[in-house]
């Protein structure tokens, strides 16, 4: 029988509000609407389908506050994440929302209708203090920490929603159930207990033992749950992932294990997110929940130590036991023996037997180096997934972004570069001059510092796939301010899959030398304010913090400059 959804009652609000849909889909044209970003979308989702039981919207400031403060929703019920819909005060202002208005939520992707907000309350957090207590610190390692500072705008929105449609997906639609449509697949098939086993990872055979050990001891089967939605930066993309996935489930013995894909943005918030999970899995009708040593932990921080205990997680998820309502299973390390041809948990095997392991790090080298992954660490068709989506560094796409002022030389060293590339071959050679991809405005017009931004992400995007399908992307940019930069790397690691290898290089010739060689007296029409807004005169040059290289014209010369970034990319082993 499966579990009782978090709360009491399952919250699946296309359902409830299925009979009225086509009304709302006509009240949607008539209203403001905002466009969700990726994050609000994966949230949206597990709202409307029933994931996030018992919440029926985003959270007001009442229930914002008690969940950072008390991983509790106003009422008392334990929900240990805020989940929060910002917005800009140009769009409250632009689109006259206030307390009472009703707001269409679309779709980012075809701008389709999903849901109407009615907005309770418009507030102001405090990213500070959500940073610390949901987080543990503020700290832009943790990569939710820069998403709270690079991305989330300055007010949130809180109320409840009534449900058009769901998202429509078009990648891998026989495994996407909802919480309803998983809860009677267990019906049907008479499972009682289910463990679930959460993962952003791809799978291997120590994976498998562990949950078909877990399964066996509790007289249970297998629930493969892994997050489809936003993960940590520079994690494997999905549709490798799920390709593994379906790959090792053929591994299991035959009935025990079920495969289903869950939409989450995760956190990345240690042992609230733990919580989390096992509040989701409840609502998807599991009875048990495999929690992790250092579950959904982050990595290091600033100081270069773990963001949270290994164990912290667990002990957080036992102290909520009660309220849960679902049976923690403690992750087991899984070694391997040589002399059996068998996993067992660590702690189980004596002292002096030959163990063998291939830690995260070393399987990711050997992937990028194309060194043997042996069958006892994997399987064959696991591996051939990996080694499809993920070749060896020297086939893998990267891209060089070159930031400075203008007249710093960055354009120059960015032609020098592709010539040196397309010497080399082995890549194809994209290179991306200028401020913006698809404009041929002057150099001369003005461009703001919202403009620049925004051409900036475009640039992002664009150099992503051609760095995704392994070209070498040169991208040239002024790209005046830190926070414009760290976006432009957040986008090419998330969305470059094996190509997304970053290397900043700040072009920093002096302002003076760049103003004394501008031969087209651009800086001359800024000082007297026929351009306006431009960086160096009227605004200021952030230089990067952490660039990979720092390079100057005026005290090196191009060959020179060139040859340093061709040796960085050898030192990364991508040439």
């Amino acid at each position: 029988m499966a579990n009782i959804p978090h709360g009491g009652s399952l919250k699946d609000l296309v359902a409830r509000d299925s009979a009225i849909s086509s009304q709302l889909r006509e009240e949607a044209l008539t209203l403001p609407d905002i466009v969700l970003t990726e994050r609000q979308l994966c949230d949206l989702e597990l709202i409307v389908n029933g994931g996030f039981s018992p919440l029926e919207g985003f959270m007001n400031e009442k229930d914002y506050k008690s969940v950072v403060d008390t991983l509790r929703l106003e009422n008392g019920t334990l929900f240990p994440m805020p989940i929060t819909l910002d917005i800009s005060r140009e769009d409250i202002d632009a689109k006259s929302i206030t307390a009472g208005s009703r707001v269409a939520l679309r779709d980012p992707r075809d701008d389709e209708t999903l849901a109407i907000i009615t907005v309770d309350d418009i507030y102001q957090p405090d990213l500070v203090k959500e940073a610390i207590q949901v987080f543990g610190a503020d700290d832009p390692a943790h990569p939710s920490v820069a998403y709270l500072r690079t991305r989330v705008k300055e007010y949130y929105v809180g109320g409840t929603v009534q449900a058009v449609q769901a998202p429509t997906h078009f990648d891998y639609v026989a495994l996407r159930y909802t919480p309803s449509e998983l809860r009677a697949h267990f019906k049907k098939l008479a499972w009682r207990k289910v463990v679930a086993f959460q993962t952003r990872n791809p799978m291997h055979r120590a994976h498998r033992e562990l949950t078909v050990r877990a399964a066996r001891q509790r007289q249970a089967n297998v629930l493969i749950h892994p997050v489809v939605g936003l993960t940590k930066p520079g994690d494997v993309d999905h549709y490798t992932r799920v390709r593994v996935y379906e790959a090792i489930m053929a591994k299991y013995p035959n009935g025990m294990g079920h495969l289903a894909l869950l939409p989450l943005a995760m956190r990345m918030a240690g042992p609230r997110e733990a919580v989390w999970h096992a509040i989701i899995r409840k609502n998807y009708g599991a009875t048990h929940f495999i929690v992790g040593r250092d579950h959904a932990g982050p990595g290091k921080n600033s100081q270069g130590k773990d963001f949270y205990g290994p164990y912290d997680a667990q002990d957080l998820v036992t102290k909520y036991h009660d309220e849960l309502q679902i049976e923690m299973v403690p992750f087991q390390q899984m070694t391997y023996l040589p002399s059996t041809d068998e996993y067992q948990p660590v702690d189980e095997i004596p002292k002096g037997v030959q163990t063998l392991d291939i830690s995260g790090t070393e399987l990711r080298r050997r992937l990028k180096t194309g060194a043997p992954i042996p069958d006892w660490f994997s399987y064959d068709a696991v591996v051939k997934t990996l080694r499809e989506s993920y070749p060896p560094r020297t086939k893998q796409g990267f891209v060089i972004f070159l930031t400075g002022l203008y007249n710093s030389g960055k354009d120059t060293i960015a032609k020098a570069l592709q010539v040196t590339f397309n010497e080399q071959g082995g890549r194809s050679v994209s290179l991306l001059l200028g401020e913006n991809i698809h404009d041929d405005r002057p150099i001369e017009q003005s461009y703001s510092v919202q403009e620049r931004h925004g051409n900036a992400q475009r640039i992002s995007f664009v150099a992503a796939e051609l760095a995704r399908a392994g070209a070498a992307v040169i991208a040239a940019p002024v790209a005046p301010k830190e926070h414009t930069r760290q976006s432009v790397r957040d986008t090419i690691i998330h969305q470059g899959g094996a190509g997304g290898n970053f290397f900043l290089i700040h072009v920093a010739t002096p302002l003076e030398h760049c103003e004394k060689t501008d031969r087209r007296g651009v800086y001359a029409k800024a000082r007297k304010g026929e351009i306006k807004e431009f960086i160096g005169v009227d605004e200021t040059y952030e230089a990067p913090q952490k660039a990979d290289l720092v390079v100057d014209v005026t005290t090196q010369s191009i060959p020179e400059i060139v040859h340093s970034i061709v040796l960085l990319l050898e030192t990364n082993a991508l040439l």
